[in-house]
């Protein structure tokens, strides 16, 4: 684990680790063993959001440490990751796997699956495609492809925002359909926003337009791993008419955070470490 400072800029640590995607792509990647080398090892692999690198879950690795190990990364065009040129692959199918080849580089069998937003999305898919790598998945404020979203009306304003306004300038002028900037740490916001704009604004923009084109809900009944479904109760971009679908996954426990907007795992870190945690060791002993 790094000693980095929360306010710090991130190009003051070294670069993490990478593997080359099956296109070419340098994908980023860090894993954080503490697990005792005498007892069978579990890894647990979070997937952050659009717009987000591998940094948003820094707060969240505390509480896994001392019996799993941790598994992060920058997915393609986010973080310190490469971004496919114009004419290169970008979708959902296409990110589930790049994860599985990040896992076969690791020698990762079987793992534990977490995904925040556009990271729960990837992770349904890459549970359905290949259910023998996962024993457990969890998402956090996620449904199975934005196309049916009651918020994709929206969408066109942030591509068009994105490109304009740049992206501290787009997710200042909606930082509550994320959060209440009121309610968290102070210094918090300006963190959020300035390891977000780390990422091109032109690449998100299109990667926010592929994203609006799918679903593949009528899927879910595929998933064969327990699951936790973790779901903003006053989210602007998803209806909890969205989120029902979710509960056609055959074995899974729902929970929602009444009154929280969007980004529950950025703006509620450690309430959802300790679901996510409280999850995974109810599991058997040894599932991955």
């Amino acid at each position: 684990m790094s000693d980095h400072a929360p306010g710090a800029p991130c190009s003051a640590e070294p670069a993490p680790p990478a593997f080359r995607s099956s296109d070419g792509l340098r994908i980023r990647y860090r894993l954080d063993d503490f697990t005792p080398p005498w007892r069978p090892g579990e890894t647990v692999v979070l997937l952050h959001a659009a717009m987000g690198s591998m940094n948003r879950f820094r707060q969240w690795v505390p509480h896994l440490l001392d019996r799993y190990r941790v598994l992060r990364w920058d997915m393609r065009g986010h973080g310190a990751s490469d971004a496919p040129a114009e004419e290169g692959e970008l979708s959902v199918p296409r990110m589930a796997l790049d994860l599985i080849e990040m896992l076969d580089h690791l020698g990762l069998e079987r793992v534990h699956l977490v995904g925040s937003s556009t990271g729960g999305i990837i992770g349904m898919l890459a549970a359905i495609t290949w259910p023998g790598r996962f024993a457990s998945l969890a998402s956090f404020a996620a449904i199975p492809g934005l196309r049916p979203s009651t918020g994709h009306h929206d969408y066109g304003d942030w591509t068009q925002g994105l490109e304009t306004e740049g992206v501290a300038a787009f997710l200042r002028r909606t930082i509550r359909q994320r959060f209440d900037p009121d309610a968290v740490e102070p210094g918090f916001v300006d963190w959020f926003v300035a390891e977000s704009a780390r990422n091109d604004p032109r690449f998100l923009a299109r990667f926010v337009r592929m994203m609006a084109g799918g679903d593949f809900g009528a899927r879910l009944q595929e998933i064969r791993c327990p699951s936790l479904f973790v779901v903003p109760g006053a989210d602007p971009v998803h209806s909890m008419e969205n989120y029902a679908v979710l509960r056609s996954v055959p074995d899974h426990r729902f929970i929602v955070y009444e009154g929280a907007a969007h980004n529950i795992t950025d703006a509620q870190p450690e309430r959802c470490a300790k679901d996510l945690r409280a999850f995974l060791d109810a599991l058997p002993r040894g599932a991955a």
